[in-house]
């Protein structure tokens, strides 16, 4: 059976071809090894066509143009030698050089999304026209998959917009604006989706006069033109801020910086060969491999509905209304109306929801594009913001969310007030991060509509979101916050009902056993550089004080009186809290932020606080061990949670805590990381601590998998359902 075709070869016009990306069995165009071989194909073709002098290269699907390479093929290819891949980036480097070598001049036509292999086919064009719709962008995100661009976009990119963008985009790996792409050289013009392919022409039938293109051909095939200090200069500050910015753990964007240095000093032929033995040298490694995984788990949460009926119906939510003008009251509006959603604000307290009013349409007037707060932008989020203290009007949306104070009661009396107010298929919602919320909704007349909805904080920069179902939630009213928090740009994960529910849950072990290291003696200093040395964006001593220390021995408390027989009660949070050492929002914690810059710094009084409670020497452990001691409860919680159904696939537990806590992409999150040890591995590494009890015991379902030598990304998922 022949392959589908997905590239389209046309003639529109006497002397013109165009070739149309448009898979019918996709959403998006990708470039798979079956598609360049289609590609190859039709270049031959027109190249057959002696009267051919213009190709326009163009996308079938609004707002998609090329969404880069099949990366399921990467993954099959993940064993593959050095020459291997060096030679798949070679065939994809001489596919695309037609284009910039052929008798004819090439444009491609772009609406949409044009990022990776789509956006290395681009810059091997002639020109690029690009549209003025609201997707349209470019960029090179192959670093945050452990790689770098081997299709010739470190060889072609910088020949275009010069050196320092080129270092920028592909070692930042962040996509760019029609109009920035403009600014830079990378778009020639750009046009309404409509006119894109008659605009193309035009550019072409312009260029047919001055033969500009040509003389461009021969410029980006040689060296660029830069003294050596100034590339000297270049490379020393992006080497340092990317040292800065990846703290010597993601290999990728030096190793593509270094290569974009060396390939400018040479000729283009040159330069494509070092990409390619380049590239060869980061395929497979364990970070892209994990990187890689990252991947899958993003695109797997954008497929997945959060249910698994496939006719649910869901209510479509075009209002929402949030109660609690407060931190995350305030972000979750904000994040609601940039996102197009009519958006009501309420509080009881006048102040308050001035406050947040303020905040929201503060955060809403961002322009993205233009890179700052703009007029235009604060008009926009006020016109979709409604700021209201009455009750039939909070009630007229299609969800309501309540993020109030964390008391049981006073969130119940809201619900029994509003819920009356409410249409049939409305849905009402808690932001909780504590409260079951299988008991807020106890009372409720239709508990099935009932369901929590955890935004982190600060919501804007958070992609995660918690959807948690209560014993009697519905499949419905799952999908359907499903989809709202998808609408905002978040990835949500569905959990059961639980103490802590997921993330905070499996957070829990870690910090308690920060604690307990500095009862044994270790420095809070060495606990913090232990975990950043493994990956984390910040130690948990750091954590507490940011949380707030008081916060946490209260949210401490909970997960004690859930799971007393793993948890340690550290006198520690108590005494410092009894102190006013709350951390970062009193200037004082485990750290002293009082000075300019209020950055963490030690501070010897916190030792009156600590030092009384510390038992004994400390314990001769490697930072190895310090760095166990911190994760391997974490695993086992995760094991627990598995257990006890809170999670419906143990890929959830990763996209969770990568996107939740920060747990490190480049480990490819928890469970993964726990698969490249292997169980058996793991069991042997819980035994040093057995004398500390159940937090160190492990638990049936990791016994069960280090006898059978299974992964945990072989079990099966699992149905969470209502009643559950």
């Amino acid at each position: 059976m022949l392959p589908t075709a997905t590239i389209t070869l046309s003639f529109p016009q006497a002397g013109f071809a165009l070739l149309t990306f448009n898979d019918p069995s996709k959403g998006a165009n990708i470039l798979s090894r079956s598609v360049m071989d289609e590609l190859a194909a039709h270049l031959d073709e027109i190249d057959g066509c002696e009267d051919i002098y213009g190709l326009v290269i163009t996308s079938g699907k609004p707002g998609i143009f090329i969404a880069g390479a099949d990366i399921r093929e990467f993954v099959a290819s993940v064993g593959a030698s050095k020459e291997e891949i060096a030679a798949m980036s070679q065939r994809g480097q001489q596919i695309f050089a037609r284009l910039s070598s052929s008798r004819y001049m090439s444009v491609a036509a772009i609406d949409g999304v044009c990022v990776g292999g789509g956006a290395e086919l681009a810059v091997w064009c002639d020109r690029r026209i690009l549209s003025t719709g609201p997707k349209t962008e470019l960029g090179f995100p192959e670093v945050k998959l452990g790689i770098f661009p081997g299709w010739g976009g470190t060889v072609r990119l910088p020949r275009i917009v010069g050196l320092s963008n080129a270092v920028e985009m592909i070692t930042g790996g962040e996509s760019v604006s029609a109009a920035n792409a403009a600014k830079m050289g990378l778009a020639d013009d750009f046009t309404s989706p409509d006119d894109l392919v008659a605009a193309a022409i035009r550019m072409i039938e312009q260029d047919q006069e001055s033969k500009s293109y040509l003389q461009d051909r021969e410029v980006r095939s040689a060296a660029i033109e830069m003294s050596e200090t100034e590339l000297g200069f270049l490379g020393a500050t992006a080497s340092a801020y990317i040292q800065g910015q990846t703290k010597g753990q993601y290999p990728a964007p030096m190793a593509a910086l270094e290569t974009l240095l060396g390939g400018a000093m040479v000729d283009a032929e040159s330069a494509l060969t070092m990409e390619a033995e380049g590239l060869a040298g980061l395929f497979g490694t364990p970070v892209n491999a994990a990187l890689m995984n990252v991947f899958f788990l993003t695109d797997r949460n954008k497929k997945d509905d959060g249910v698994d009926q496939d006719d649910v119906e869901k209510t479509k939510i075009e209002s929402v209304s949030v109660i609690g003008a407060g931190i995350m009251g305030a972000g979750i509006a904000a994040a609601s109306i940039r996102r197009g959603i009519l958006t009501t604000l309420s509080d009881a307290n006048a102040e308050a929801l001035r406050r947040g009013v303020a905040g929201v349409l503060e955060e809403a007037a961002y322009d993205r594009d233009a890179g700052k707060k703009t007029i235009a932008k604060a008009v926009e989020g006020a016109a979709m913001l409604n700021a209201s203290i009455s009750d039939s009007e909070v009630a007229a949306s299609k969800l309501v969310i309540e993020a109030i104070v964390e008391n049981l009661e006073v969130k119940r009396k809201i619900y029994a007030r509003l819920e009356p107010q409410l249409a049939d298929d409305a849905i009402l919602a808690s932001n909780t991060s504590t409260l079951p919320i299988t008991q807020l909704a106890a009372n409720l007349a239709k508990p099935e509509r009932f369901v929590g909805i955890h935004f982190f904080n600060p919501v804007r920069k958070m992609k995660l979101v918690e959807v948690i179902r209560g014993a009697q939630t519905s499949d419905a009213t799952v999908a359907s916050a499903v989809a709202f928090a998808k609408r905002l740009g978040k990835f949500p994960i569905v959990v059961n009902d639980g103490p802590g529910f997921l993330v905070n849950r499996l957070l829990f072990p870690y910090m308690n056993e920060a604690l307990a290291l500095l009862q044994e003696g270790v420095s809070m200093e060495r606990v913090d550089k232990c975990a950043k040395k493994f990956g984390m964006p910040l130690g948990p001593i750091t954590l507490y004080d940011m949380v707030g220390i008081d916060t946490a021995f209260y949210a401490g408390r909970t997960m004690y009186d859930a799971f007393p027989d793993r948890t340690l009660a550290s006198p520690i949070l108590p005494a410092l809290v009894k102190a006013g050492r709350l951390g970062q929002k009193s200037g004082l914690g485990f750290y002293s932020y009082e000075n300019r810059k209020r950055r963490a710094q030690p501070d010897p009084a916190a030792a009156k606080y600590i030092d009384p409670y510390i038992k004994g020497m400390p314990r001769d452990e490697t930072d190895a061990q310090v760095i166990d001691r911190l994760f391997l409860p974490m695993l086992l919680e995760a094991t627990r949670a598995m257990e006890a159904n809170i999670v419906r696939d143990v890929r959830d537990i990763d996209l969770g805590l990568i996107f939740g806590l920060g747990f490190p992409p480049f480990k490819g999150g928890l469970m993964f990381w726990a698969d490249t040890i292997g169980a058996k591995q793991l069991v042997e590494r819980l035994k040093p601590w057995e004398e500390f009890g159940v937090r160190y015991k492990p638990t049936e379902l990791l016994l069960e998998m280090a006898k059978s030598g299974k992964k945990f990304y072989d079990l099966e998922s699992r149905s969470i359902s209502a009643g559950q």
